[in-house]
């Protein structure tokens, strides 16, 4: 365990099969969720949370991912940046919002079934193949399972290295990139070369909101559209939920009106004390 205010320091630990290239692409994974103001609801029949009529979002990690890719790019370093989410159609709402946010394309895997962090994995995979990018960021998991495996998921079936929950990212000379995250008890300062895979944690930086112009300039971009059998990846699902159950309604207190009244409830009632 590391001192608290400890720097743990590996650089050039990691070496990835392709080199840096001058031009960046980069590559960013949107995803769905429902908004994190709306207070979530369970279905009556408890088979998951209710949607309809439901105010849907961008997944808010996904959005710090995207503002760093915009922030590479007014940088210089980057040179094109590709926003990909897998969902329904609605999904698109959310690339329009990161092409409005400084995307340049949007790829999107449209797809009713439920995803799994593999499958959505896997896909990404099939896209990195095809497009080449240098560098993908994705948020560090989704507010709505918080599964956080996709990009571990991703990095590990590109043999690419990865930086997870990053808090700073610096791209250094040659493209070399410096990836500091935030762990238990200090930071940790990774080196890698690129092509890697980057999740965003929530103090990476702080997104951006999309100018009403851009927002419809990104209305009138063209999405490419595409199926999961079209990047040869069959959704089979693995889990399935057998039940969604809100979280027991804790107890009011008990307000006391003295220290001596506090220890005889701590003492009599709640028993934890002798």
């Amino acid at each position: 365990m590391l001192a608290r205010g400890f720097t743990a320091r590996r650089v050039g630990t990691y070496h990835a099969s392709r080199t840096f290239h001058r031009e960046m692409r980069v590559m960013v994974g949107v995803k769905r969720v429902i908004d994190y103001a709306v207070k979530i609801r369970v279905k009556p029949d408890k088979s998951g949370v209710e949607t309809a009529n439901v105010k849907m979002s961008m997944n808010p990690f996904d959005e710090i991912a995207v503002e760093e890719a915009v922030r590479l790019k007014e940088k210089k370093v980057a040179t094109e940046i590709i926003a990909v989410t897998v969902g329904p159609t609605a999904a698109q709402e959310q690339l329009r919002t990161a092409l409005a946010m400084g995307a340049d394309r949007a790829i999107h895997v449209v797809t009713d079934e439920t995803t799994l962090p593999i499958h959505v994995a896997k896909l990404m995979k099939a896209i990195c193949v095809k497009e080449e990018p240098s560098l993908v960021i994705l948020g560090k998991q989704a507010i709505d399972d918080d599964c956080n495996q996709t990009g571990q998921m991703l990095g590990a079936l590109m043999n690419w290295p990865q930086g997870a929950f990053a808090s700073e990212l610096v791209v250094g000379d040659g493209g070399d990139l410096q990836v500091t995250r935030e762990i238990d008890g200090g930071l940790e300062t990774l080196g890698m070369k690129t092509p890697c895979v980057i999740t965003a944690d929530l103090r990476l930086n702080e997104p951006r909101y999309a100018t009403l112009p851009n927002i419809m300039k990104a209305k009138k971009k063209k999405i490419e559209k595409l199926k999961p059998e079209d990047l040869g990846v069959t959704i089979t699902p693995h889990i399935t939920i057998q039940r969604v159950d809100e979280p027991p309604q804790r107890e009011g207190g008990v307000k006391v009106e003295s220290v001596d009244e506090l220890l005889d409830k701590l003492r009599n009632v709640a028993k934890v004390i002798d």
